[in-house]
């Protein structure tokens, strides 16, 4: 039995320090020129100098938000990694969640004694595969913001252009040059930066997230309203986050919008096509079903009687019952 449950692998650890750090490393290395450094150039998007979408009052700062981006960073972070991690260890210590886990999982050898648990594959596959999607989704909003320059709608408060000048002489003139504005110019930048949200899609991946790995993986018989509740109530959290954005004029509907989309794209997909629904690898009962099949021979699989013999059957047994009617003697004759 013990042999059943182990599966030797020399190859795992090569290629998860070789290959998938890697490949972790240039992501957050990614992430990180995006959000600190000046290597990517903002798209200089031109306005109209009375634009009605663009004439909203300045919010102050992110750190005067009520949701502060740290907080917001911190709890997209850390509330995901600990669901899974107190999940997986409950799953592991209860008896009846652990043969499941159990059957789904094998154990990995890597050598003599090197041994890979269960518990300790599934913690590090489904949290890392989560860091990666977080920084993926930072990465993919960062690209965005730089390559459209979309502007926030509480931009011509902080760009404060001449209007007296004959750059902003006519209010349907349309403004191409980006060195008009007299205001602060980190202020500015900061005001380019507004499609996608950035709080929109960090905060409804995290969720999309969680909600698919307590749909997944916790299975409560006693209470069927709990899973229900808390993955509702972390959907509506993300949502709210959304909709304080545009209620404080830091970004567009449509900028929350998109960034719903891109956060709940990327954790679907990493949830469907990644960590397979948060399965075993090895838990495939309908393919092993069909394999079984294939090892019995022909005669014991059921015979299906195609309709033409139905009725080739039928044809005969009446052409049978004729002929013997016809061939008993006629008793009122005689």
């Amino acid at each position: 039995m013990a042999s059943d449950n182990t599966h030797r692998s020399y190859s795992i650890i090569p290629c998860f320090i070789f290959v998938e750090l890697v490949i972790m490393a240039g992501t957050v290395l990614l992430a990180y020129y995006f959000e600190c450094t000046d290597t990517f150039g903002i798209h200089i998007q031109g306005f109209f100098c009375n634009d009605a979408d663009l004439l909203k009052p300045y919010p102050g700062p992110e750190e005067s938000s009520f949701i502060q981006p740290l907080i917001l960073y911190c709890v997209v972070a850390a509330a995901p990694t600990a669901i899974i991690f107190v999940g997986e260890i409950s799953m592991y210590i209860m008896k009846s969640t652990r043969e499941a886990l159990l059957a789904q999982e094998k154990t990995i050898v890597t050598g003599e004694c090197c041994y890979l648990n269960p518990l300790i594959r599934r913690i590090i596959r489904f949290i890392g595969v989560f860091a990666f999607g977080l920084f993926a989704t930072d990465i993919f909003v960062n690209a965005g913001q730089v390559v459209t320059g979309n502007l926030a709608p509480y931009f011509l408060n902080v760009c404060k252009p001449n209007y007296t000048g004959l750059d902003c002489h006519f209010s349907h003139q349309f403004i191409a040059n980006g060195n008009i504005c007299t205001g602060n110019q980190v202020v500015v930048e900061r005001a380019r930066r507004s499609f996608p949200s950035k709080d929109a899609s960090l905060s409804v991946y995290s969720a999309v997230y969680v909600t698919m790995y307590i749909t997944s993986t916790i299975k409560t018989k006693s209470s069927r309203l709990a899973k229900p509740v808390l993955c509702l109530g972390l959907l509506c959290a993300a949502f709210l986050t959304g909709l304080n954005r545009v209620s404080e004029y830091r970004n567009h509907c449509s900028d929350v919008v998109a960034g719903f989309i891109l956060g709940s794209s990327i954790a679907l997909f990493l949830g469907i096509c990644v960590v397979n629904n948060f399965k075993g690898t090895h838990s495939t009962p309908t393919k092993q079903k069909q394999e079984d099949y294939r090892g019995l021979p022909l005669m014991t699989f059921p015979r299906v009687e195609s309709p033409l013999e139905t009725l080739s059957a039928q044809q005969g047994k009446s052409c049978q019952a004729t002929l013997l009617t016809s061939s008993q003697p006629n008793t009122w004759s005689a």
